[in-house]
C-alpha cells in the first residue's frame, strides 16, 4: 500500500511539474505574441492619425481657398 502511494505521489508530482513546465511556456509565447500585436495597434493609431491629420489639413486648404476667393 505504502508503495502505492508512494508511486501515485510521484506521478502527481512530475504531472505537477509537466504542468508548471507548459505555464511557463505558455507565459513566454504569450510575451513574445503580444509585443507584435502591441506594435501593430501602435500603427494602426498612428495611420488612424495620420489620416485624421490629412483630413484636417485639406479642410483647412479647402477653407483657405474659399477665404482667398472671397
Amino acid at each position: 500500500m505504502k508503495r502505492l502511494d508512494k508511486l501515485e505521489a510521484e506521478k502527481l508530482k512530475k504531472g505537477k511539474n509537466k504542468a508548471e513546465e507548459d505555464l511557463d511556456s505558455l507565459k513566454t509565447d504569450y510575451k513574445k505574441l503580444h509585443l507584435p500585436m502591441r506594435t501593430a495597434r501602435s500603427r494602426k493609431n498612428l495611420e488612424q492619425c495620420r489620416e485624421e491629420i490629412r483630413e484636417e489639413k485639406n479642410k483647412a486648404d479647402r477653407w483657405e481657398r474659399k477665404l482667398q476667393k472671397v
